[in-house]
């Protein structure tokens, strides 16, 4: 009997979950013993690295799974951390083969890569993008943000990983791997959680950095940060067609793009450019997202705030695409999303309002976005599928 009951709360011991790793702590090999005396279980696990912010919740979800094993009455657990070489051989099982330093978002990923770009500053892009990733999250997908636009980063504060004090989670570090904070169920990477901070002060909100700083802060995002198997890994761009698009289309030339507008022609025939750069590194452009388009008052009537037909403007611009020795192909508007208050003052606190007011009509908007998104085929000729004949 006690064995059994010894295999039964390794069972469920195993299949907690590391909240960074997002993988189960067994397949880590972070449970070393499990002992069952009697009516008493003794579990033994080891932690990653000393002072894991994980640490607390871990062990709270190590007790409660033993502790659910029918005929476990009591649980003694014991915490350690894992040696030097442990960490090696996990670090080594998560890179699941690569060599340190290699990008894994390249031309021959699993993972969908998707550049979320805009012409102009002030549309809303960044603000778009947070949403559509918890709304892609809460489909059930793996989904990552990283933060491109590093001088006006913001994508930490609008997921509400900004405390009381403007301080924001720094990545967990496992030797050289970085584990970014999730939010929502999305795993996040900004400049803004590197920042310098003095004594009782907010971080240091600036960054004056040129194009080759500008790269290597991307390039090492998308290299040392262990986003794990992701579905979906959203860049938040910066607006305009700078350094960090031209580095982002170097890194990543196999990435489609979401070109964002708003519906004023000042807009909507700067973000065309966005999308023309991308295309001229071999990015795929798939498709317009007007933002802040008409509004519908209480009483019925409709308040155009910023005009209309940018976004359809912008996606027949880019079907045309003229001087392209090519055709593009037809370029479709995959929604306009409607000035919402709800959506500004969610973005203020650092709720996603797909979440807070899934009912606003800007939340069902980027919901049916996020199911465009979600359902899109891709391609995957030529590329390695991680399957291995028995």
């Amino acid at each position: 009997m006690s064995e059994d009951l010894q295999v039964a709360v390794r069972r469920a011991v195993d299949a907690v979950t590391d909240p960074e790793l997002r993988r189960p702590i067994g397949d880590l090999d972070m449970v070393r013993d499990v002992v069952v005396d009697g009516a008493v279980a003794r579990v033994h696990i080891v932690l990653t690295i000393v002072g894991c912010p994980a640490a607390d919740r871990i062990s709270a979800e190590v007790r409660a799974a033993a502790a659910s094993v029918a005929g476990i009455e009591q649980v003694d657990l014991e915490v350690g951390v894992m040696s030097p070489d442990q960490r090696r051989a996990l670090t080594e099982r998560l890179r699941g083969g690569r060599e340190v330093r290699e990008m894994p978002f390249g031309p021959g990923t699993l993972t969908r890569v998707i550049a979320v770009t805009s012409g102009k500053g002030g549309v809303g892009k960044s603000t778009l993008t947070a949403n559509l990733a918890v709304a892609l999250a809460s489909r059930g997908l793996a989904v990552g943000l990283v933060d491109a636009d590093v001088h006006g980063f913001s994508i930490p504060a609008l997921l509400g990983l900004v405390d009381a004090d403007g301080g924001v989670p720094q990545p967990t570090r496992i030797d050289d791997l970085m584990l970014p904070p999730v939010a929502h169920g999305v795993k996040v990477i900004s400049i803004g959680m590197f920042l310098r901070r003095r004594a009782g002060e907010a971080p240091l909100g600036a960054v004056a950095w040129r194009g080759p700083m500008l790269h290597r802060t991307v390039q090492q995002f998308l290299t040392d940060v262990y986003f794990g198997d992701l579905d979906i890994l959203l860049l938040d761009m910066p607006p305009g067609t700078g350094d960090v698009a031209i580095s982002v289309g170097q890194l990543l030339p196999n990435a489609d793009v979401l070109v964002v507008t708003t519906p004023q022609a000042a807009a909507s025939d700067v973000a065309v450019r966005s999308g023309l750069v991308a295309r001229q590194t071999g990015q795929r452009v798939i498709g317009v997202v007007e933002n802040m388009g008409p509004l519908t008052l209480p009483d019925g009537t409709t308040l155009d705030l910023f005009g209309a037909g940018g976004g359809e403007a912008v996606a027949a611009a880019l079907s045309r695409s003229p001087g392209e020795t090519e055709s593009p192909g037809r370029v479709p508007l995959l929604g306009s999303v409607p000035l919402s208050p709800t959506l500004r003052a969610d973005a203020d606190a650092g709720i996603p309002a797909v979440l807070a007011h899934p009912d606003d009509p800007a939340s069902a908007a980027i919901e049916r976005i996020a199911a465009i998104i979600a359902v899109a085929p891709r391609g995957l000729a030529g590329k390695s599928l991680p399957f291995r004949p028995s």
